[in-house]
């Protein structure tokens, strides 16, 4: 099942680069059956029976997601952006985006409420099988550690007291009515004006989405010692005015100041346990010896946690002045 697990794989993120390229004679389940070496149906039951949809659907729905943001980004005419994700007509363009989403692409480019969007699936992950790392850690950058200031802004999440960790906060989320990370991944991509959003939903943590850890005596004992709460979510401008979907909390984050671990680009299957295991220990040996600052675990404030192997890794912990 692992190897299916990985040919699946194979199968999304072609699915992905093939829409993102207007290539639809590659974007075939024969071309794709072919690439595998198995039946067109053989093909499409494992897809269905991985993915939990079948094929031509996940593909739809997927050009419906790449379609709508050009809907709400560009100014390209509607005509155009329904002849570039391989829609035959107007009218056809609109009834499928209608029925996904309940409002036409006009309406949507007027009023850009949040939608459920298609987020890419991620049928293979090699620390959701308990697999760990597949070679030695290859990576030759430093952590840089760096103080910041950034300005107020807007925090729409959702989040979980008793969860630890990305994959156990997803399993106990799912038990949620509308809190499932389809759901919510798919409501938060899109969102028009993400601080973080870097153009892309390359996966569920892609398109501006980040863990968050807030200060909370109500959550659970973390590993650096205080309590807190962890989140999924968005930063958005102070001024953000935009819809609030109802599973969804909105905080205002006051400016501040915070301290930064980022490491850059990394292997996700051969880094990203031994890079973890880096930063944690520069996080707990860094020595605020004549700076003036120490870790501030005051009720309410926020650390944010990036993880994107293509970008970076991570951690911007609040801090504050302290007396020396």
């Amino acid at each position: 099942m692992y190897e299916w697990q990985k040919q699946i794989q194979m199968i999304v993120d072609e699915i992905d680069r093939c829409i993102k390229e207007h290539n639809d004679e590659a974007l075939t389940l024969h071309v794709l059956s072919q690439r595998l070496g198995y039946s067109e149906f053989y093909t499409t039951r494992k897809f269905k029976e991985i993915s939990g949809m079948k094929f031509k659907d996940y593909l739809r729905r997927r050009k419906l997601a790449f379609a709508l943001k050009e809907v709400r980004d560009s100014g390209k005419g509607i005509l155009e952006i329904a002849f570039d994700y391989g829609f035959s007509s107007h009218e056809a363009f609109t009834r499928a985006f209608r029925t996904a989403y309940g409002v036409t692409p006009s309406q949507y480019r007027k009023n850009p409420v949040p939608v459920i969007l298609r987020t890419k699936i991620n049928p293979f992950d090699r620390y959701f099988f308990g697999l760990g790392e597949i070679g030695m850690m290859r990576s030759t950058d430093d952590i840089k550690i760096y103080f910041v200031t950034i300005p107020r802004h807007k925090f729409l999440h959702i989040k979980n007291y008793e969860s630890n960790g990305y994959w156990d906060f997803w399993q106990k989320q799912s038990l949620i009515p509308g809190q499932d990370c389809e759901t919510i991944c798919g409501l938060l991509d899109s969102i028009k004006g993400k601080l973080d959003d870097e153009g892309g939903s390359e996966s569920n943590s892609g398109g501006g989405q980040i863990m968050a850890y807030i200060s909370d005596p109500k959550g659970r004992l973390c590993a650096w010692g205080f309590p807190r709460t962890e989140c999924y979510g968005i930063r958005l401008p102070f001024d953000y005015k935009g819809e609030i979907p109802f599973q969804m909390i909105m905080t205002d984050v006051p400016e501040a100041e915070y301290l930064v671990f980022e490491h850059g680009p990394f292997d996700y299957e051969q880094e990203n346990r031994s890079l973890e295991d880096r930063i944690e220990k520069a996080m707990a040996d860094f020595d605020f010896s004549g700076t003036g600052y120490c870790y501030d675990t005051t009720p309410g404030r926020v650390l944010y946690f990036y993880h994107d192997p293509q970008r970076f890794w991570k951690y911007v912990r609040p801090v504050r002045k302290c007396e020396s």
